[in-house]
């Protein structure tokens, strides 16, 4: 079992998309400077000034890079301390050489479980050890403090490994929450496709024993299976995108569209006042858009009647124009901050996507929490059907 979590660590690669640099990187470089420039021209008792304000500068300069090589940066640092103690065996100074301004070097044991891949942090892990011990073994330090301060140098590993859990954890919940998202909608595509290929065979059926009696009206058959197989070849393009659990089995019911939005809006137990306007021909759309549609809308909704503070309405609008479907989901709280953009909003934003469409929520200008969608028609008017209202 060791062996294998060993293995596993050894084997574990990079965090994906790491920042090479952001503007906390200047602004800790500049701070260590300047605590050299202070340091080196207050402090009285420094050894090998020259020296020690040269390698504080270098150590100040090396976590520039301490996400993109954090075994480098890790080496040269500590490869740097290392050479301190050896220097002062040599030389026998009265005092340790080197500015506290060197301190900086905890940001690099911080990046290394970060940032680096699980070969980089053994080996990194090592070198600050090594040089840990030669420290210790060179230093006239009592046992006692020896131990405080190896705890103090290995708390930011231990905080940057933490932290490089949270993340991937929360990232996975993402990645589950767009999987699960785009599962739905290809079981609510499968059951359109389902219908419109269901709709092709009764034409074919009927085209097949009206053929020899009735001409006219086999052709008339044979142009409905045209419209339905275009319909269906239109669904399946947008199912192509999607993935599904083959385990779960297909549900027979239509998806909730806009025709159900009033049912929603009406719903008991709400504690705040939902108004809809409807603008366009809303009863045209593909069965895909209309299913979003409700979704966002149900999960904006949703989130109101949770996290909405002093809210006492929430307004809905959705406008069909000639080529796109636009949802607007506002309500009249105080403005806070970005709260309630969690797990919910991400799934919308990958069916948005999935559609070729956009979302966006935030705080509002002035008032209450905001979200918007815009989503492209799956066909033209004159290629549209109708999807009755329950």
């Amino acid at each position: 079992m060791l062996r294998d979590d060993l293995r596993t660590l050894w084997t574990a690669p990079r965090p994906p998309d790491a920042p090479a640099r952001v503007r906390r990187d200047w602004v800790l470089l500049a701070a260590g400077l300047a605590g050299v420039a202070l340091e080196a021209a207050l402090r009285e008792n420094v050894v090998w000034r020259p020296v020690a304000v040269v390698l504080a500068v270098w150590l100040c300069l090396l976590p520039l890079w301490r996400r993109t090589r954090p075994l480098a940066m890790v080496t040269l640092a500590f490869g740097s301390v290392i050479l301190l103690p050896l220097a002062s065996l040599v030389a026998a100074p009265r005092e340790p050489v080197g500015l506290y301004t060197g301190a900086v070097v905890l940001v690099l044991v911080y990046a290394l479980p970060r940032w680096g891949s699980g070969r980089e942090i053994v080996l990194g892990g090592a070198v600050i050890l090594a040089a840990f011990s030669l420290c210790a073994v060179t230093d006239e330090t009592p046992p006692g403090e020896q131990v405080v301060g190896l705890v103090f140098l290995l708390l930011p590993g231990l905080i940057g490994a933490a932290v490089r859990f949270w993340t991937t954890a929360r990232e996975r919940q993402w990645e589950q929450v767009r999987s699960r998202e785009r599962e739905q909608l290809a079981r609510e595509l499968h059951d359109t496709v389902a219908h419109h290929v269901s709709a092709i065979v009764i034409r074919a059926q009927a085209g097949r024993v009206l053929a020899g009696a009735d001409p006219s009206a086999a052709v008339e058959a044979l142009e409905g299976v045209e419209e339905e197989g275009a319909r269906t070849l239109e669904e399946m393009r947008a199912m192509v995108a999607a993935l599904r659990d083959r385990g779960v089995g297909a549900e027979l019911a239509p998806p909730a569209g806009v025709a159900d939005l009033e049912r929603l809006v009406r719903a008991p137990g709400g504690r705040l006042t939902v108004g809809l306007a409807l603008d366009g021909e809303v009863d045209t759309l593909s069965p895909a858009v209309d299913a979003a549609v409700y979704r966002i809308v149900q999960e904006s909704v949703t989130n109101a009647m949770r996290h909405a503070v002093s809210a006492t309405e929430v307004a809905v609008q959705v406008t069909a124009e000639r080529d796109t479907v636009r949802v607007s989901v506002r309500d009249n709280g105080q403005r806070t901050g970005r709260g309630r953009d969690g797990y919910g909003l991400a799934g919308l934003r990958e069916r948005a996507a999935l559609l070729g469409g956009t979302l966006r929520a935030g705080p509002g200008a002035e008032e209450g929490w905001h979200v918007e969608a815009e989503l492209p028609r799956a066909r033209r008017e004159s290629g549209a059907h109708s999807r009755p209202r329950r």
